[in-house]
């Protein structure tokens, strides 16, 4: 039963049935605002994942295919050997398909999270390696623009792919907190495990 718009209980009805909504108690006069989608955020990350999405794809094809004037797998295979990385081949062919790969997920917005978190990794590692180079970007030795993608990746990670997204229709990765953690715990760990492993002092 409900009175005038109001809940028998003292508070209005929500506007979108998808998202915790604003309630206003109207015994006490105060208000109590709760996470709610609307257009504007959901346009926000539609950008961001199609920015975010296509810089990686064309990255990934720069180092699988040779596309953009970029190395190809031979040519990445040897800068990873020359920057110090063991099983360069396989380390380059896994790279370049989580960057190619990663990026048309986050373009069709279908496990996001995951994605997201893939994407963070492989920054993490670029940024680990261009470290003493220092922030600014200057003769390609600064990091700047691979922290900036990985907050990007970091900001989709918790913030998921929006209702614009195949992600809608997944149970529990359209608001991803939870799993969000979780993917960025494996990213992370896997991101700290191939430099350690892989770059470390040899067995």
């Amino acid at each position: 039963m409900t009175r005038g718009g109001y809940l028998d209980s003292g508070y209005q009805y929500g506007v979108d049935a998808e998202a915790p909504t604003t309630a206003i108690d109207m015994r006490g006069g105060r208000g109590r605002s709760g996470l709610r989608w609307n257009t504007g955020a959901d346009l926000g990350l539609l950008v961001l994942r199609l920015v975010l999405g296509v810089i990686f794809m064309a990255h990934g094809a720069q180092k699988m295919f040779g596309s953009f004037g970029g190395p190809g797998i031979a040519g990445f295979t040897r800068y990873l050997e020359e920057a110090g990385f063991r099983e360069a081949g396989r380390l380059a062919w896994i790279t370049a398909g989580t960057e190619l790969g990663g990026g048309a997920l986050l373009v069709v917005g279908l496990f996001t999270p995951l994605a997201a978190a893939g994407l963070l990794g492989v920054m993490i590692n670029v940024i680990w390696l261009k470290w003493s180079g220092g922030f600014f970007l200057a003769e390609g030795k600064g990091y700047e623009f691979e922290l900036a993608l990985a907050a990007m990746s970091a900001a989709l990670v918790f913030a998921g792919a929006g209702r614009t997204a195949l992600d809608r229709a997944i149970p529990g990765i359209r608001r991803p907190l939870g799993a969000g953690l979780v993917c960025l715990v494996i990213g992370v760990a896997a991101a700290v495990a191939v430099h350690i492993l892989l770059r470390g002092p040899a067995t």
